[in-house]
């Protein structure tokens, strides 16, 4: 049986006006009314009607996720926590996968924009500028946009600290006796990938002798993996980091194949420590983000920049509290949500001193 906004009123005995008020304008409710309509409401299992609110408030309850590949175990997880945070929140959440195709990210975010109240665009591959006529030409003033794992000058942002995730992986390896350090990159433009890139270049000038070969470019996938494992091979180093752990695990097969040992012969170090990190052979030294709440700390982020409505204030006053980093937010500049990360050690990282060469493998 539905649970109408009548058996509310009834059951608490007010008028439906009243109960109205105290689910959907809580402040024009003396508290103890409130909350026995609320007690009420939650007992009876009662669901406000959408499509009434939208037609009331002027608002939907919805809220849109853009990832560029729902396939991705990291964009899955980011959805996880997404989703959870904005159902603890009372929204409904539309996912949209951009098939890592930029102008299909404006294409879905111009469409679902009048149909939310908010926007969270995840690792956006679209340029500064596409993303300037975005958020300028397509998305209503009314509509929100929060960034996760990307910053751009005028939109807030949820990002882990690249840079530090390096710094962490390369002194790790240093510590190992490592100083020939190769770097398997994500594809060209790719924000997260700039910004690792600038983190090894700094972590390893502060380092005595140790060279840096940047092995290139590479689609984030198990096959780009695969291609960088041949140039690991043939560059001549003892340790190779990845852009993430996709790359990094078929960089670990295709060394397997060639039988070159890992980590006998060359350590291997991914970014992401997605689920397959540890179902491998060796296990994945890899840095840890806690990508469910990157999605969660969106969401929350999402609510402060706009006009969101949420179901209580509380919620609203906790919403940022949870994220790791907390919100920096200095005077005209929009707010930014920096989450730290932390390497995990596992098998396939080894002492350098038993390693040799392996340019001619």
């Amino acid at each position: 049986m539905v649970v109408t906004l009548r058996d509310v009123a009834r059951a608490a005995g007010v008028s439906p006006a009243t109960a109205s008020r105290a689910l959907s304008a809580p402040d024009l409710v003396a508290p103890a009314r409130r909350e026995l309509v609320q007690q009420v409401a939650r007992e009876l299992g009662y669901r406000p009607n959408r499509a009434a609110r939208e037609l009331i408030t002027g608002r939907t309850g919805n809220l849109c996720l853009v990832v560029p590949d729902l396939e991705s175990p990291f964009f899955a997880a980011v959805a996880k926590g997404v989703q959870a945070r904005a159902r603890a929140l009372g929204f409904a959440l539309l996912v949209a996968d951009a098939e890592e195709d930029p102008r299909l990210e404006a294409e879905l975010v111009g469409h679902l924009g009048a149909q939310v109240d908010g926007v969270i665009l995840s690792s956006p591959r679209m340029s500064d500028v596409e993303l300037d006529r975005l958020s300028r030409d397509v998305l209503d003033e009314d509509v929100p946009l929060v960034l996760v794992n990307r910053r751009h000058g005028g939109l807030p942002s949820v990002v882990i600290d690249n840079a530090d995730g390096i710094r962490q992986a390369v002194r790790h390896l240093y510590a190992l006796g490592h100083r020939r350090i190769g770097y398997a990159g994500g594809p060209v433009g790719s924000w997260s990938d700039t910004q690792r890139r600038y983190g090894l270049e700094h972590a390893s000038h502060g380092l005595r002798n140790v060279e840096v070969t940047d092995l290139g470019h590479f689609p984030p996938l198990f096959g780009g993996g695969v291609a960088a494992g041949d140039l690991v091979a043939a560059s001549g180093v003892t340790a190779v980091l990845a852009h993430n752990d996709l790359l990094a695990l078929g960089i670990l097969s295709r060394l397997r194949a060639r039988g070159v040992r890992v980590p006998e012969d060359v350590s291997v170090v991914g970014y992401d420590d997605i689920p397959a990190a540890t179902l491998v052979s060796p296990a994945l030294t890899t840095v840890t983000v806690p990508l469910a709440r990157l999605g969660r700390a969106a969401v929350d982020l999402l609510v402060e920049a706009g006009p969101v409505p949420t179901p209580t204030e509380s919620a609203l006053a906790t919403a940022l509290s949870a994220a790791d980093g907390g919100l920096d937010a200095g005077s005209g500049t929009p707010p930014s949500v920096l989450i730290g990360v932390e390497l995990v050690v596992r098998a396939s990282t080894g002492v350098a001193s038993a390693q040799a060469s392996v340019a001619d493998g």
